[in-house]
C-alpha cells in the first residue's frame, strides 16, 4: 500500500502496472499524465493518493481496448493526432471528458479542453480535427 503522499502517477504506473498513463515534466504543466478524478481532468502528478480515496480514477486503460477502441482513439489515428505517444494518452483523456460534457464542441471548446496538454508532434490541428470528427459521429 502506497504512503498517503505517493503521487498517483507512481501508484499508477509502479504499483497497478498501468503504464499508459505518462509523465512528462511532473510538475503539472505539460498534462502528459492526466486522468480523470470523478470525472474531471486533473494532472496526476500532482495529486496525493490519499485524494483519490473512494473516488473514480479513469486512467487512459479504461477508455477502450486494443480490440475495441473508442471512436475518439480510432478518430486520433485516422485524423494523424497521435504521434509519438506521450502526450496522447492525456489528450484523449482530456478529450473525452469535454465530449462527456459537450458533446458537440466547437473549435473554441476544444482548444480550451486541451490548452493544459502540450504537444510537439502534431501542431494542434490534427487534435482538434480527430475530437471534431469524434463529436461528428
Amino acid at each position: 500500500m502506497a504512503a498517503p503522499l505517493t503521487r498517483l502517477i507512481d501508484v499508477l504506473r509502479e504499483e497497478l502496472l498501468l503504464t499508459g498513463t505518462k509523465e512528462g515534466c511532473g510538475e503539472g504543466e505539460c498534462g502528459s499524465c492526466t486522468v480523470l478524478l470523478d470525472g474531471e481532468p486533473v494532472n496526476s502528478c500532482l495529486v496525493p493518493v490519499a485524494q483519490t480515496f473512494g473516488r473514480a480514477v479513469l486512467t487512459i486503460e479504461g477508455l477502450g481496448t486494443p480490440e475495441r477502441l473508442l471512436p475518439l482513439q480510432s478518430c486520433f489515428i485516422s485524423e494523424g493526432g497521435a504521434q509519438c505517444g506521450i502526450c496522447t494518452p492525456g489528450m484523449l483523456i482530456s478529450a473525452h471528458a469535454l465530449l462527456e460534457r459537450n458533446p458537440q464542441p466547437d473549435d473554441g471548446a476544444i482548444r480550451e479542453a486541451i490548452a493544459g496538454n502540450l504537444c510537439r508532434c502534431t501542431g494542434y490541428q490534427r487534435i482538434v480535427n480527430a475530437i471534431k470528427k469524434a463529436a461528428e459521429g
